[in-house]
Order: structure tokens, then sequence, then C-alpha cells
């Protein structure tokens, strides 16, 4: 049936015909929710169709084209930064050529991938201020909260429930201005949630449920986060959606080390590095190895091993991890002038984890501006499980990091 209807297709549809951009379109928009593979491959070609969709000039062609690509985002470090950057601004320009008086619901949608696509830090104008300095504004994150703030309030007006969906998704990576925000998040799933519930919306709704869970477990509510990974998983079975059990089965190695300690969850922590190293998300298995790797010293008083990080490359976290490395491998002149350049955190689900161990760094070498700068970060967090929000690693209460930092202050 398949191959009959695409061979009517070609047959029926003229080769530069706008309609086959709506269908392809649409086509990536399912593939992407297949697998690793499907999921990598609509990645790629969505940038060709975006390319295809702002050459027709036609900039009502190129909103429905950019913001039909729904797909739901749970994590908020970029697979690929400059291609998020790429489609953020691709989404800016065709709602400025739309104008204020375009459609409400493209411009709505174009707003949403713009707040999607700036996740974390992905689509920075200007370069992260240092963490080893007092904590200033930050005006190019405004851009993806405000896109966010507007999306939402476009959708809710329209009462169109797929926007809101969409909207609330650009909310929730937008959502990391702050350290200690779990709270927060929670709520906005469970918002996500029963909209989804409401509407039959169901990759939003594991949406809205993964999201809980990393909320309920930076919380400290495991039985709640429980709830969120089971249901996730029955959701996932019953409609294709493959990718939803990398999340779930991260947390409950994570919880496996919350309730029964590193020695029990380092086999499952192996396993799943193994497993989910191909799972078409870089943006979260990238360099996953090294934060496992300081799990077991994070929830301790000490510092790394000299054999914890043999092999492992720290990738994307290596400007946070390479203070706390040096630190341990007893290079303190190295390590002082790390923390001293060393950017903030990204704004994402890490920012406490990092924090944390830019924290521990400094306590060791006594840098007074980053133990300054860390306490100030995660005082918000004082309730929280560094790291634990992720649904990835835990390096404990960020209430025993802050007496720590403020034991060296002392």
């Amino acid at each position: 049936m398949w191959e009959r209807t695409a061979a009517a297709w070609d047959r029926s549809v003229p080769a530069r015909a706008r309609a086959r951009l709506h269908a392809t379109a649409g086509l990536l928009r399912d593939l992407a929710v297949t697998g690793a593979d499907g999921l990598t491959e609509a990645r790629e070609h969505r940038r060709e169709l975006v390319a295809a969709a702002e050459a027709t000039g036609d900039p009502e062609l190129a909103a429905r084209i950019i913001g039909s690509y729904d797909v739901p985002a749970a994590w908020p470090r970029a697979d690929d930064s400059e291609d998020a950057g790429r489609l953020a601004r691709a989404a800016a320009r065709t709602a400025a050529r739309l104008g204020p008086d375009g459609p409400a619901a493209l411009c709505a949608r174009l707003l949403a991938v713009v707040a999607v696509e700036s996740r974390g830090d992905a689509a920075a104008d200007a370069p992260l201020p240092r963490a080893a300095r007092p904590p200033g504004a930050e005006p190019w994150r405004l851009r993806g909260e405000r896109a966010a703030e507007e999306a939402v309030r476009l959708a809710q007006r329209l009462q169109d429930p797929a926007l809101l969906a969409f909207a609330l998704n650009g909310a929730f990576m937008q959502s990391f201005s702050t350290c200690g925000a779990a709270a927060s998040r929670n709520a906005l799933g469970a918002e996500i949630t029963a909209l989804a519930v409401e509407h039959q919306l169901p990759s939003h709704e594991v949406l809205g449920r993964i999201v809980r869970m990393q909320a309920l477990c930076a919380l400290g509510d495991l039985a709640a986060a429980d709830e969120q990974a089971e249901e996730t998983d029955r959701l996932a079975r019953r409609n294709e959606r493959p990718l939803a059990g990398v999340f779930t089965a991260w947390y409950r190695a994570l919880r496996v080390c919350e309730t029964d300690g590193w020695t029990a969850a380092r086999p499952r922590y192996l396993d799943l590095l193994a497993r989910t190293a191909d799972a078409g998300m870089p943006g979260l298995t990238q360099a996953a190895a090294a934060l496992v790797a300081l799990v077991p010293a994070m929830r301790g008083n000490g510092l790394p091993g000299p054999d914890d990080f043999a092999h492992i490359d720290a990738g994307p976290y290596r400007p946070w991890l390479d203070p706390l490395l040096l630190a341990a491998a007893g290079a303190a002149d190295r390590a002082r002038e790390a923390l001293s350049t060393v950017p903030r955190p990204p704004h994402d689900l890490l920012q406490e984890a990092l924090w944390c161990a830019l924290a521990r760094a400094a306590a060791a070498i006594g840098h007074v501006p980053v133990l300054r700068r860390a306490r100030e970060e995660l005082a918000p967090a004082e309730g929280e499980n560094a790291g634990a929000g992720s649904g990835l690693v835990s390096f404990g209460p960020v209430r025993w990091h802050l007496r720590m930092l403020e034991a060296a202050l002392d």
C-alpha cells in the first residue's frame, strides 16, 4: 500500500509543486520519532527543507514549513548547536517577513521554533560570562524566553491544543535561566501532560511525563518519578516511540544509584553507555561517560581518582570538568587559570551538577571568586539533588555541596 501510494503521488504531483514541500515536512516530522536513524535523517533533511522553503520567497509558505516540525524535544542541549542556531534564525527571519499582521497561528509556530531551537545556550549571540565573575544580565537569552511567552499567549488565545503543546515545549526549553527550577518544571510537565491527554496528543504526553520524571527526580520524589517513567514506557510501546526508552533507562540507573549506591549502579551505567551511544541524540549521550565517572567522587567528599577518567573524553563538558581534574592531579596553578577563564555552565538540566563540580575544584585550590559565584547560583537549588533533574546522574543533595562550599569559604 505504501509503495502504491508513493507511486501515485509521484505520478500525480508535479516535481516542483509546493505540495511536495508540505508532504515532505509532514513525513520528516513522523520520521523523527521512529528511532535513532529516523531522527538523524529527519534532522539532516530538515535543514535542506527549510532552505528550500525560504528560497520560494513566500513567507507564509516558509512559515508553514518551518513551523510544522513540532517534534517534542525533551533535552535542552542541542544535538547540533550550529544547526539549531540556523533554524532559530530562519524562524525569526520568517516571522519578521510576515510582520505584526501575519497569521497568528503561523507566528506562534515560528516563535515556538525559536524557543525550542534556542535551547540551553545553542543560539547564543554572545559568549557566556565567566563563572568567576558576579552574575550579570544576559540579554541574548531574552530572545528565546520572550518567544516562548508570546507563543504560549497566542496559542492560548487561538485555543489550539496542538499549537499550545508545541509552545509549552518551547517554554520548557526556556525554563533554565536559573538553578533550582525543578518545581516549576514539574508544574509545566503536568500542564503539557493534561493537555495531551485531553486532546489525544501522545507524543506530547510522552514529553510531559519525561519532563515530570526529571523534575521529580531532582526534587527527590522517586516514587512519583517511577510512576511517570512507567507511564512513559507504556505510551512509548503503544505509540511506537522507541527513543523515550532512552530517558527512562537512564533514570532507572540513576534510581539504583540513589537507593542502592554506586556499586550497584555502576554495571547498569556501563551497559547504558554502550546501548545508547548511537541513540541519535548526541546532545544527550555525548560525553555522558564523563558525568558517570564523576558520580562516586561527587557523591563523596573528595576529588576524582587518577584512574577515574582514564580513556574518557569529557567532550562538551570539558570546560567545566577540567578544573576539577587538574586540581585532582595536583596541578593547582593550571586549575586556578582554568577556573579564572571558565564560562558559566550552560543553562540546561546539568547546570547544578556542573556548578557543584566547579565548586569542588575551587574549594580544592581556594579559588574564592568561583566559590562565591557558585554559592549564589546554587542557593535557589538547595532543596534539590544536583544533576538529578537530568535523569542521568545525581551528585547528591545540593545542600551537601553548599555546606562544603561554605566550609571552604570560612
